[in-house]
């Protein structure tokens, strides 16, 4: 098939939606293509279950059944399943995204063609989304969303109220580059005018954005894009407590076991990599690090006020590992043995 086809019904598609009844002759000259290959494009519509008419006359003619209010999608099985599965399970941190996915994913139903659109309504009728511990945090207004992103791809200079880290809020003004979701938040990656400088801004501190009417060329970002600056920019942000060992295992197996950014993780070896840690919040680092084996002792630097809340998780497991321990030595004694436990389920 040629590579413009499914752009090309894309195309017939939106024709037939514009007025009742179009000629074969019409159609082919719209898209620049054979009368045939209309009769073809029509005959994959057919199959794909939209519900194109023809019309009796010399060269005939096509028109879309009524019964849709949008343009119908041109989607596969799998494209629509992963539309479905994407909006039923949609956790993004946007403010209110879950409740108007379900109702995009009901319209997304209501104008599939009948064979896709069971697909799509099992997927609705028994999937649902559970929000886990690290993907909960601050939400973002979708309306400011919605106007960063037309800035950025406008090149649009853009004001907005900030709140920093430190609490103390002022106006602000950027020429936006892009939009990065990483876990619950949402940054903006941006020059800003002011200072002159390229900066990161969580959205959800951020307010009344309004584009000023001013087109800029757009600057050259320092990095290779928008998520590569912001996982630099939150690597290199100064933390209470920081934690740096030798891990024996690769860096890509390092960094999925401890969810660590990509800059912390860095390889020595094929079988060995440094890990560097930093959080306000000793809780993560101590969670990151049950995932991994550690190196040499020489190997291990940070803070040294970590040490007290490092120890204090490890008695925290230490205290439940006895208890067990201590369960089990009682049921031997006795002559009994638990009975089965709790399936754990499958990750």
């Amino acid at each position: 098939m040629p590579q413009d086809l499914p752009a090309r019904m894309l195309r017939l598609l939106s024709l037939l939606q514009t007025r009742r009844t179009w000629s074969g002759n019409e159609l082919a000259e719209r898209l620049g293509v054979t009368l045939r290959t209309i009769r073809r494009d029509i005959d994959r519509l057919r199959d794909l279950g939209y519900p194109v008419a023809g019309t009796t006359g010399q060269a005939g003619g096509y028109r879309l059944a009524a019964g849709t209010a949008l343009p119908p999608l041109l989607l596969d099985d799998e494209e629509a399943v992963a539309i479905a599965v994407a909006l039923r399970t949609a956790t993004s941190g946007v403010a209110g995204i879950e409740e108007t996915a379900v109702r995009a994913l009901a319209k997304l139903e209501q104008v599939l063609p009948v064979r896709l659109r069971h697909h799509v309504a099992t997927i609705q009728a028994t999937a649902s989304a559970l929000p886990v511990p690290w993907s909960t945090g601050p939400t973002t207004d979708p309306s400011t969303l919605a106007t960063l992103a037309a800035a950025a791809r406008d090149h649009e200079v853009v004001t907005f109220t900030y709140r920093s880290s430190a609490g103390t809020t002022g106006p602000r003004r950027a020429e936006p580059y892009g939009l990065v979701a990483a876990g619950p938040l949402w940054y903006l990656v941006g020059y800003d005018t002011e200072r002159e400088e390229w900066r990161i801004f969580r959205v959800d501190r951020l307010t009344d954005p309004a584009p000023t009417g001013r087109r800029v060329t757009p600057r050259e970002l320092p990095a290779t894009d928008p998520a590569a600056y912001v996982a630099q920019r939150i690597a290199a942000a100064p933390a209470r407590y920081t934690f740096r060992a030798t891990v024996p295992a690769d860096a890509a197996t390092v960094r999925a076991r401890t969810h660590s950014l990509p800059g912390r993780v860095q390889p020595l070896d094929e079988h060995t990599s440094t890990l560097d840690l930093a959080a306000d919040d000793p809780e993560h680092i101590a969670q990151q690090l049950l995932s991994v084996d550690l190196g040499p002792e020489d190997s291990i630097h940070g803070t040294p006020a970590l040490a007290f809340h490092l120890e204090q998780a490890g008695r925290r497991l230490l205290r439940a590992a006895d208890a067990l321990t201590a369960t089990a030595q009682t049921d031997r004694a006795r002559g009994t043995t638990e009975p089965g436990g709790t399936h754990a389920p499958d990750r």
